[in-house]
C-alpha cells in the first residue's frame, strides 16, 4: 500500500500513483466525536467512493500522533497529510482566523463556517494564514456561539463574572473574558476535564455538544443563555506539497466532497443543538437565561473586542482589519440574500 506520507521525501520529478494512495488523517477528538461522525468520516468515505476505492484513509483520533497544539507541525512535517489544525491552537501561526471566534458575531454554526469557508479558501485568510503555512483547508465548521459553563457560579448579573477562572482556547476568548472580568485560562479541550474535576477551573468557553462529547456533563452544573461568547473553528486541512502532487481526479473528488460536507455539516450542527439543550437539561445542567440589563450591559462591552483584536494584530503586521472588514461583509452578504 503506497504511503503518501512519503511523498515530501520523493523528488519532485516522481509521479503519485493513480491507485492505492493511503492517506494518514489524525486529530485530538476521543472516538464517536460528533463532529468526526458529521463532518471527517463522511467527507472520507465520499472521497473513497469518487475514487472507485484509489484513495483510503488511516484515521488516528485521540491524540494517538500528536496534541492538538502539534497538528500544524505534524502535517506541515508530513507525519500527518491531513491534521485537525485548530487555528486557537496555533494563534502565533494562524492569528487572523480567529475572526470567526469574536462574539456577538453571529447567530447559527452556518453563519460563521459558511463566511470563513469563503475567506479561508479564497479571500483574506487563504492568503495570509493557510498558504504561508503551506497547507490547503479541506473541510471546516464553525461551531454555534460559546455559552459559559460553570461548575458552581449561576451567571446573572457582571458581578457574577468577575474573577471566575474559565477555560477559553486563546486568543479572541481571552480578549472576550477579559472584557467582562473574568480570568481566561489557555487550555486545549482534552485537558479541560480533569482541570474541572480538580476545581482549579470554574467552568469554561465550550461548545455545547463537546461538553457531552468529553464527558463534562456531569461536572457542569450552569450554562448562560442569551449571549454569545465567540466560537471555535474545527478545520481539516491537508500538507500542501501532497495535495500538489496528488492526481487530478482526487483533488477533484476532495474539493467536490468539500463542497458538499460544508453547509451540510453546519446545518447538522444547529439541528443537534435542540438535542444536546435537552440532554444536558436531563443531566441536571440548568440553563440560566441572562436578564436583559445584564445582557445589554454585556453586548456593550464586548463591542469593542473585535475592533481591539483588529487593531492589535494591525499593529504586528497582520491584516487582521482587512481579515474583519471581509468576514463581516461576507456575513452581511449572505443576511441579504436569504
Amino acid at each position: 500500500m503506497f504511503r503518501l506520507a512519503g511523498l515530501l521525501m520523493l523528488t519532485a520529478s516522481v509521479a503519485v500513483p493513480a491507485q492505492a494512495l493511503e492517506l494518514r488523517v489524525a486529530d485530538s477528538f476521543p472516538a464517536g466525536h460528533y463532529l468526526v461522525r458529521l463532518m471527517l468520516k463522511p467527507w472520507m468515505d465520499e472521497v473513497t467512493r469518487k475514487t472507485n476505492g484509489a484513495v483510503t484513509f488511516s484515521y488516528y483520533p485521540n491524540q494517538q500522533l500528536g496534541k492538538a497544539t502539534d497538528m500544524l507541525r505534524l502535517t506541515q512535517s508530513g507525519v500527518v497529510d491531513i491534521g485537525y489544525i485548530g487555528p486557537s491552537y496555533v494563534s502565533d501561526k494562524m492569528p487572523l482566523s480567529e475572526v470567526a471566534q469574536l462574539p456577538e458575531a453571529f447567530d447559527t454554526s452556518c453563519q460563521g463556517g459558511l463566511a470563513y469557508w469563503k475567506s479561508a479558501r479564497q479571500g483574506v485568510l487563504a492568503a495570509q494564514e493557510y498558504a504561508p503555512n503551506k497547507i490547503r483547508l479541506l473541510m471546516e465548521v464553525v461551531l454555534p456561539p460559546y455559552p459559559v459553563f460553570t461548575t458552581k457560579q449561576k451567571i446573572e448579573t457582571m458581578k457574577d463574572m468577575q474573577g471566575l477562572k474559565l477555560r477559553t482556547t486563546g486568543g479572541a476568548q481571552d480578549l472576550t473574558l477579559r472584557a467582562l472580568g473574568a480570568v481566561p485560562v489557555r487550555m486545549a479541550a482534552p485537558d479541560a476535564y480533569e482541570s474541572l474535576t480538580r476545581g482549579t477551573m470554574d467552568g469554561l468557553l465550550f461548545a455545547m455538544e463537546s461538553v457531552v462529547a468529553y464527558g463534562m456533563d456531569s461536572l457542569i452544573k450552569y450554562t448562560t443563555d442569551g449571549v454569545s461568547f465567540g466560537s471555535f473553528i474545527v478545520a481539516y486541512s491537508i500538507n500542501q506539497a501532497v495535495w500538489d502532487r496528488l492526481p487530478d481526479d482526487v483533488r477533484k473528488a476532495m474539493d467536490e466532497a468539500s463542497e458538499a460536507i460544508v453547509p451540510k455539516v453546519c446545518a447538522e450542527v444547529d439541528k443537534e443543538l435542540i438535542d444536546t439543550r435537552a440532554h444536558l437539561q436531563k443531566s441536571g445542567v440548568t440553563f440560566v437565561a441572562i436578564p436583559e440589563d445584564t445582557r445589554a450591559q454585556m453586548k456593550e462591552k464586548l463591542k469593542g473586542v473585535g475592533q481591539e483584536w483588529a487593531t492589535t494584530l494591525d499593529t504586528r503586521g497582520k491584516p487582521a482589519s482587512a481579515a474583519l472588514k471581509e468576514f463581516n461583509d461576507l456575513l452581511a452578504e449572505a443576511a441579504a440574500k436569504k
